[in-house]
């Protein structure tokens, strides 16, 4: 573009509450790197604070801006948020989830005139989405919002049902994986792991988690130790990787070490790069109480890994009982505990899931397809409100 020619690109601001690791905001950089370049212009703007994470954008046009928001009631924050948006007039403003869903309003007070919110998950205060001082807040901006995103069919669902927001103004997007990037590829291209807790002969059973209540990882941790027991001198050869942070942390180890399996399992905590690690793991299990969709189960099946998950939210939209994997119940270690034992004893059933896993992957949980659904709707909204730049 000519010095000194307005750019007339629409600019989507993308608000999130803190822009660090995490499946959220994995989905924006996916979105922002991978929209077409001559068609939308991005901001990404957190109400917290921005780490090292902003590293994975691919694009140095693409605007990052930390507003420091404290804990509470920050009108400081708030007023910050207000004069960028004057400054920056956005086409349109996306919020995703509670934390930032009364941005809405300050975009309106700004005069953005496109105003999207996504709904990526249970929100670890309400997991279950019955709070009634949530669902009073979302019906009360619900006039202020253009459209509403649903990355699984549940919380479209519960958008229409428990809260109320008509179904006219509710898309569901699902998540993208880059079946490029997660793929099962040779060893030498997988991460190294210590040997002294992975020998030449272990069955590795993968998890990449947030050590946090809602994710429950201390149901895996205890479906571990039950299945080595299960399995008796087989289950000699079964080692646990869980990659992720979080407050659990230390109790998960803590259990591994009070039952003596510490040195089967290793915790190592965040990585930056996690397809690596993936392409190691024979089984990926996912333990969870409520989940959205979860983006390290799209990885997980993209590497041609069966997936054991818990049979919640977005899980009974990604995950093929008998075809791609299995579904247990939330909060029942003994079951996970029973398909992690039935899928080590059975090498032939891992394969067979694995292809079929890679196969729905590449089939109907495309990266390709996200950003063409989601180029769809802003094209559109913006269209709809008059809006061109």
């Amino acid at each position: 573009m000519p010095p000194g020619t307005p750019d007339r690109r629409p600019l989507i601001a993308h608000v999130v509450f803190r822009f660090d690791v995490g499946g959220l905001e994995n989905g924006v950089v996916n979105l922002v790197n991978g929209l077409p370049d001559q068609e939308f212009r991005h901001a990404i703007i957190a109400l917290t604070e921005v780490s090292s994470f902003r590293d994975r954008l691919r694009r140095a046009s693409i605007e990052v801006h930390a507003l420091g928001k404290r804990p509470g009631t920050d009108l400081r924050a708030y007023a910050r948020l207000y004069r960028l948006l004057r400054r920056l007039r956005p086409a349109a403003v996306h919020t995703r989830n509670y934390g930032t869903l009364d941005c809405t309003l300050v975009a309106w007070l700004a005069g953005v005139r496109v105003r999207i919110h996504g709904e990526h998950g249970w929100d670890v205060h309400d997991p279950d989405g019955t709070k009634r001082k949530y669902r009073l807040v979302r019906r009360a901006l619900n006039p202020l919002i253009r459209r509403f995103v649903a990355v699984s069919r549940d919380l479209e669902r519960w958008l229409t049902g428990t809260v109320g927001v008509p179904a006219r103004k509710v898309v569901h997007i699902c998540n993208g994986v880059d079946t490029d990037r997660f793929a099962p590829l040779a060893l030498a291209a997988a991460a190294s792991l210590p040997a002294e807790r992975f020998p030449a002969d272990a069955l590795i059973v993968g998890s990449v988690t947030r050590f946090e209540t809602i994710k429950d990882p201390l149901n895996l941790v205890r479906a571990f130790i039950d299945a080595r027991r299960r399995l008796g001198a087989a289950g000699a050869s079964l080692r646990l990787l869980m990659l992720g942070d979080g407050p659990l942390r230390a109790a998960a180890q803590a259990e591994l070490e009070a039952a003596g399996a510490a040195a089967a399992a290793w915790l190592p905590g965040s990585r930056d790069e996690v397809a690596p690690f993936l392409r190691r793991m024979h089984l990926y299990v996912l333990g969870s109480r409520r989940e959205g969709i979860s983006n390290t189960v799209l990885e997980a099946m993209a590497s041609g890994l069966p997936v054991i998950a818990t049979a919640t939210g977005g899980n009974l939209e990604l995950v093929a009982p008998g075809q791609t994997g299995a579904l247990v119940p939330p909060e029942d270690s003994a079951a996970l505990a029973s398909a992690i034992a039935a899928y080590a004893a059975d090498p032939g059933l891992r394969a067979a899931q694995g292809r079929a896993a890679r196969e729905r992957a590449e089939r109907d949980f495309s990266l390709r397809r996200m950003l063409s659904d989601y180029r769809d709707l802003y094209r559109s909204v913006c269209i709809e409100a008059g809006v061109t730049s």
